[in-house]
């Protein structure tokens, strides 16, 4: 087992080493960033919400498709909107927010327009159209609050209208909204510094942010971003993982047409209720046009009126959640992870290979130590475990594998499985074919948990020999038929074997009606001489009950006699080359053999040696029959009945012990009157004494000679 061991743990380091490996491996990136999904959306649906909407340093003002349908906006294109923009842009900047970004970019001006009218222009006829709002973006932009985004975009960035550029002072207030897409097309980071006309400047969120703080952000020697103190964490170099939050407020959203009628209604409150010391976002929340996926995929909710109103009744809530959210969300989420300095840890390459190598390692164990169905659901409740320790973990922006260390250690659960099946149990395969015919269930399986197999070809073991036989089987079997006979052997045989399987033993061969069993082989079994007594001692009492009520007894009342011995016997698979039996062999087999033929001459029922009875221990009520010389063997050895377990045992059985042994002693002392005596008082319901009494009678009347020796020499087997 040893050389079956080592084998199993090089492939058990080769599959966790393998495992590691691809766990760090680039090409998993597919699966960390879904890891990410699914963790977004299991920590919101078991936890919520980690912050109150009302307490998010980032609001949104909403492009959408309520401010389409309303008046004035309602028929009109976007391009006509600004001067109310500005109107709202003066109010909120006047309620004292932070900073104030656009995600949505004008790139033109109606009064750009050449669309003929008469002998103009579209655009001449509406010069000083964007007046207020290009003095509006000028007024917030001198106070450092405003930050419009641009789109890099190869050769032909989108950006706003010269006009707008220069209102608000050029490239110093110009920031690019660009994400970072992961190679399966969605957006879980945002760039941290982007280069424009080869000048690296923060990205949009980070602008906001630095602006909100009041401190600039400072690119490492290594590229590593510091803002405010934060470092901000880049799995991916010069990016920032997001954390977003589940549903549909986190973020706080005002409708464009709710505040422009606010405005109308004179509530200048409403606005600093809403957007003191916030960091305020405006974008387009449509529902075709600049939406993204990103790792919130499976944690969206349905959108609609996600905060207080002022003026306008709250639109209903959409009926479907989407996969998708509005871009500016994805600024904004940014902007709040910034600000409280909880934008998403990952696990390095490192980290990632040991969390997938520490799966597969208990995968590859589950699949040693468990059987192919216990094992795979003992790894679902493991990966049930991990799942939550990941997303406890994800609660504090940790962001660690799962998806990845949880299908590489499935793998490699399958591979152990069909690495047992094709390797480690071919030898359990064979020791169970082996040994299915003769030995237990329960006993093999204990053998094969043990990794306890008996050595090919033989090996010296102590053990404890059982043989039993039918008394006067020859003269019954005559009276019965062959089907007779067969179903009450098989009957008879069935219950011994039972017996002595529940007892730890195996059955090493059937002769005729004879029964072969060893304890303490092939499995150890300190205990064997015990186990083998109280085995004798029940199968005594079921053919008690079986000579009462077995139907296929006929009548027919069986007797049957068991000699038991002790001692180290050869023990293996032995025969011939093409043929062999797993057996024992040696002067301990032939002596219980012996022993078991000696019950006919003390009319016993069980008989065991001296060797067993020493080592069976205390539990056994025993008394010495008498000292035999067995044929074929010069030395005596002293012989013992048990008549039942120490805890069974009632009073008259110890008292006839008594009586026997005081017989006994004083056979051996050659007193064989008294001998006499003390048998004849048990006589009558104990065969043993009977015949002892007869033999004692017999020498009293003729006494011995002086080379007399108290040891019953046995001529037949």
């Amino acid at each position: 087992m040893a050389r079956i061991r080592s084998r199993d743990t090089v492939f058990a380091l080769a599959v966790t080493a393998l495992a590691g490996l691809a766990g760090a491996a680039p090409g998993l990136d597919g699966l960390r960033g879904l890891s990410i999904d699914v963790l977004t959306a299991l920590r919101w649906r078991t936890f919520g919400d980690r912050h109150a909407p009302a307490a998010s340093p980032a609001v949104v003002i909403a492009l959408d498709e309520e401010t389409h349908r309303t008046p004035p906006f309602a028929g009109t294109p976007q391009v006509t909107w600004t001067r109310e923009i500005g109107r709202v842009l003066t109010a909120v900047a006047a309620a004292d927010a932070k900073v104030i970004g656009f995600d949505v970019i004008f790139p033109t001006s109606i009064e750009q327009s050449e669309i003929p009218i008469g002998e103009d222009t579209l655009g001449a006829r509406v010069r000083g159209f964007d007046r207020d709002y290009l003095r509006a973006l000028a007024l917030v932009a001198r106070a450092d609050k405003l930050v419009l985004g641009q789109v890099q975009h190869g050769d032909q960035p989108i950006v706003p209208s010269p006009g707008q550029r220069l209102a608000v002072g050029g490239q110093r207030n110009l920031r690019a909204l660009n994400y970072h897409n992961d190679p399966d097309d969605i957006v879980r980071r945002i760039p941290v510094t982007l280069t424009v006309d080869g000048v690296v400047q923060p990205s949009f969120a980070v602008e906001l942010a630095a602006r909100a703080l009041g401190a600039r952000p400072h690119v490492q020697a290594d590229v590593s971003t510091i803002l405010g103190g934060y470092a901000i964490p880049s799995r991916i170099a010069n990016t920032m993982a997001v954390n977003f939050e589940g549903g549909a407020d986190d973020i706080p959203t005002y409708s464009l047409a709710d505040l422009r009628a606010c405005l109308q209604k004179g509530d200048a409150e409403f606005f600093r209720r809403a957007f003191a010391g916030k960091v305020v976002l405006v974008g387009a929340v449509l529902d075709v046009e600049d939406r993204k996926i990103t790792s919130k995929r499976f944690a969206t909710a349905p959108e609609g009126a996600r905060t207080v109103r002022c003026a306008l009744p709250a639109s209903p809530p959409g009926p479907f959640a989407r996969d998708s959210i509005a871009g500016v969300y994805i600024h904004a989420a940014a902007v709040n992870n910034l600000l409280r300095g909880e934008a998403l840890r990952e696990t390095g390459p490192l980290g990632a290979g040991a969390i997938t190598a520490a799966a597969a390692a208990l995968a590859v164990t589950i699949g040693f130590a468990l059987a192919p169905v216990a094992a795979l659901a003992a790894y679902a409740a493991a990966a049930v475990a991990f799942t939550g320790g990941a997303t406890a973990a994800f609660q504090h922006a940790l962001a660690l594998p799962l998806v990845e260390p949880l299908l590489l250690g499935l793998l490699a659960l399958a591979v152990t499985v069909g690495y047992r099946f094709i390797v480690t149990d071919k030898d359990k395969r064979l020791l169970r074919r082996s040994f299915a015919l003769y030995l237990a269930p329960a006993v093999i399986e204990k053998m094969l948990s043990a990794n306890t197999l008996p050595a090919l070809g033989g090996e010296t073991r102590e053990v404890t020999v059982f043989f039993s036989d039918v008394a006067g089987f020859s003269s019954f079997s005559e009276m019965l038929t062959p089907p007779q006979l067969v179903a009450l052997m098989n009957e008879y045989l069935t219950a011994m074997t039972d017996i002595i399987e529940a007892h730890g033993g195996f059955v090493d061969k059937y002769i005729g009606d004879a029964i072969v069993a060893v304890f303490g082989a092939p499995l150890e079994d300190p205990d064997h001489a015990r186990h083998a007594v109280e085995a004798a001692l029940a199968c005594r009492s079921r053919l008690e009950d079986l000579n009462r009520t077995a139907a296929s007894f006929a009548g027919h009342r069986l007797d049957q006699r068991i000699g038991l011995n002790s001692g180290e016997v050869l023990v293996g698979n032995i025969g011939s080359r093409r043929r062999f039996n797993y057996t024992v062999m040696g002067d301990t087999v032939n002596l219980a053999s012996r022993l078991e033929g000696a019950n006919k001459f003390f009319a016993s029922r069980i008989m065991a040696a001296d060797a067993t009875v020493e080592r069976a221990g205390p539990g056994i009520l025993w008394r010495e029959l008498d000292a035999i010389r067995v044929k074929g063997r010069r030395q005596p050895v002293r012989i013992y009945e048990p008549l039942a377990r120490a805890d069974e045992a009632t009073p008259d059985l110890a008292a006839r012990a008594a009586i026997y042994a005081e017989g006994l002693a004083c056979w051996r002392k050659q007193e064989f009157k008294a001998a006499a005596q003390a048998f004849d008082r048990i006589a009558e319901e104990d065969a043993p004494s009977a015949l002892f009494a007869k033999r004692a009678q017999a020498l009293s009347a003729h006494p011995p000679g002086p080379d007399w020796e108290p040891v019953n020499t046995l001529e037949g087997k």
